[in-house]
C-alpha cells in the first residue's frame, strides 16, 4: 500500500510542476492587434477610494493594472474609442485580449505598460489573459 500511496504523490508533485512551469510563460497570437505603446511602469498607481463596487468611473482615468494575478479594476467604464492604459506590475507576462477579439494588448512584460483603443460601439467587452485564462474582467463602453 505504501508503494501506491508514494506512486500518486509523485504524479501530483509532477502535475504540479508542469502546472507551475505552463504559468512561467506563453505566447499569444492574435489575427487584431491593437494600437500599443511599450514604456516602463512608473510606480503612479492609484490609491483605493473607499469603493467595494469593483468598477472604475466613465470620467476616471482609463487604465488597468495586473497584479497578484488579477485585473483591477476587473471592470472598467470607458468612452467609446477611449484609450486604454495598461500596467503589469506582475511577476509573469500577461495579456489583455477580448474573447470577441475587438481587442489585445499582445504580451505585456513584468514592469510594462501597453495601450489600446475602446470599442466605439457602446457595450459590454469581457476580456481574459491569453496565458492564464483564468484572469478575467470586462470594459463597459458608455
Amino acid at each position: 500500500m505504501r508503494g501506491v500511496r508514494s506512486g500518486a504523490a509523485g504524479l501530483l508533485v509532477a502535475a504540479a510542476a508542469l502546472l507551475l512551469a505552463a504559468c512561467g510563460g506563453g505566447t499569444s497570437s492574435s489575427s487584431a492587434p491593437a494600437t500599443t505603446s511599450t514604456s516602463p511602469s512608473s510606480s503612479s498607481s492609484s490609491s483605493s477610494s473607499g469603493s467595494s463596487s469593483g468598477t472604475a468611473p466613465a470620467s476616471g482615468s482609463s487604465s488597468i493594472t495586473i497584479s497578484n494575478f488579477m485585473f483591477e479594476p476587473m471592470t472598467l467604464d470607458v468612452a467609446p474609442g477611449a484609450a486604454v492604459k495598461v500596467t503589469n506590475d506582475d511577476s509573469s507576462t500577461h495579456t489583455l485580449t477580448a474573447t470577441g477579439g475587438q481587442f489585445d494588448t499582445g504580451a505585456i512584460a513584468q514592469n510594462q505598460t501597453k495601450t489600446f483603443t475602446a470599442p466605439s460601439k457602446p457595450g459590454q467587452y469581457h476580456y481574459i489573459c491569453n496565458i492564464h485564462q483564468y484572469m478575467m474582467g470586462t470594459i463597459d463602453v458608455k
